[in-house]
């Protein structure tokens, strides 16, 4: 691997740790903290309002692409963004819980906006610096910065609150954020994005033309199941231990580190697997996995739940959700338009996003009403369901590199063609 790739690799990953870990954190960290402070349930439902920024980043997305020309302007919003956002979380720390609720609250979603305009501009980043190829391998690293990010940000932070305390956790984590920025501060592989044909400029209400574009109901409906055959039981996997009789202890480290570790691994070899087959030969093996997810998890309730057979069935969990992140990335990368990186890709990750909730919520009724077999049976269901449809969703000429017009290097340069 050449040095300007594993430059380009290590500049993502930083990138996707800044932002990961303090959002896991304060997702998942702090609403354990206030239960143990005896917050009502009620106040930690609250905490979900910060997630509001990434649900709504589209609305802003068209910003960023409208003021930025190539990716050295995109490192621009990448760096004051961070920059704020360290601010925030270092803010932060000099309030408490127990005094100063509200405004913690309102600081987090401040913080939040902030992460969200970083994660639009810092997919706009990687659209533009990666090549063709390179795509999936740097897809392998958003994925693992993520995975990384959970793991850190939902395990290893709360061990650490619980010797350093508040104060310190929160002003190590903003000088993390700007550690993280060192990478991309220095980075010179800067490219120029090519405008679309039309010379139309990017238009504040952008995100309603990319519905516009022809086949592309196909490929948000393939978005939006992609995901959905292994979500519901990622999603009540906790529970499901719970009722196991699985201490809280137990539980955090089988999914919390153990899953997730597994997942940040397992997005090397996919990112592997996809720049050596291409997205076509590749499109199958994802839900495939899927659907042996679903399988192994009915088969595990037939069983007396021995300690190995959990562990491998949270294994292949996240490893499957890790290497199906990987892919949709990668397809995502391809369904953008000139000039309007950010804005698209956004687009993308949110309709993933709303499917995830979607199947979360209803994970839980189906869960009470059917239990877990039945829900893994369901969720089997869907996964086959997913294989039906794929030929009828993907089309392979709306894939095409000639259909999406790449970027150019400089104006010059065209990445590579392999599919």
């Amino acid at each position: 691997m050449k040095h300007k790739e594993v430059n380009k690799y290590y500049t993502l990953l930083s990138l996707y740790l800044a932002q990961s870990i303090p959002m896991s954190f304060f997702s998942t960290v702090i609403p354990v903290i206030m239960r143990i402070e005896n917050y009502s349930l009620e106040s930690i439902g609250y905490i979900q309002l910060i997630k509001l920024p990434w649900i709504i980043k589209f609305l802003w997305a068209p910003l960023v692409d409208r003021t930025s020309q190539s990716s050295k302007q995109y490192r621009r919003w990448i760096l004051t963004s961070e920059f704020f956002y360290a601010a925030v979380i270092f803010s932060i720390g000099f309030f408490t819980l127990e005094t100063d609720f509200t405004t913690i609250i309102v600081l987090m979603v401040i913080a939040f906006l902030a992460s969200a305009t970083q994660d639009i501009a810092t997919d706009a980043f990687a659209i533009l610096i990666l090549k063709e190829k390179e795509r999936s391998f740097g897809n392998s690293m958003q994925s693992a910065g993520s995975f990384i990010g959970t793991l850190f940000g939902s395990g290893v932070l709360l061990i650490i609150y619980h010797y350093w305390g508040w104060l310190p956790l929160l002003h190590s984590l903003a000088v993390f954020v700007l550690i993280s920025l060192i990478p991309v501060i220095f980075f010179k592989n800067h490219r120029k994005k090519k405008q679309d044909k039309s010379h139309r400029n990017v238009s504040p209400i952008e995100f309603v033309y990319f519905f516009k574009q022809r086949k592309i109901g196909g490929h948000l409906i393939l978005l939006f199941l992609f995901y959905s055959g292994i979500i519901g039981i990622l999603t009540m996997i906790k529970p499901y231990l719970v009722d196991l009789g699985f201490d809280i202890k137990k539980i955090g480290f089988i999914s919390g580190i153990f899953g997730t570790a597994c997942g940040a691994l397992m997005t090397i070899p996919a990112g592997f697997f996809i720049r050596k087959r291409g997205l076509v030969q590749s499109l199958w093996l994802f839900p495939i996995l899927n659907v042996l997810v679903a399988v192994y998890f009915i088969f595990l309730t037939y069983t007396n739940h021995q300690l190995y057979l959990i562990y491998i069935g949270v294994a292949l969990l996240w490893s499957a959700y890790a290497m199906s992140s990987v892919f949709v990335y990668t397809l995502g990368m391809r369904v953008v338009r000139q000039g309007r990186e950010g804005t698209d890709f956004t687009i993308q990750i949110v309709v993933t996003h709303l499917s995830s909730l979607i199947i979360a919520v209803m994970s839980g009724k189906v869960a009470d009403a059917l239990g877990y077999r039945g829900l893994f049976a369901i969720e089997l269901g869907i996964g086959f369901l997913i294989l039906i449809l794929l030929p009828f969703l993907f089309k392979k000429d709306f894939y095409s590199t000639e259909a999406r017009c790449p970027i150019t290097h400089e104006g010059a340069e065209l990445p590579d063609k392999t599919f």
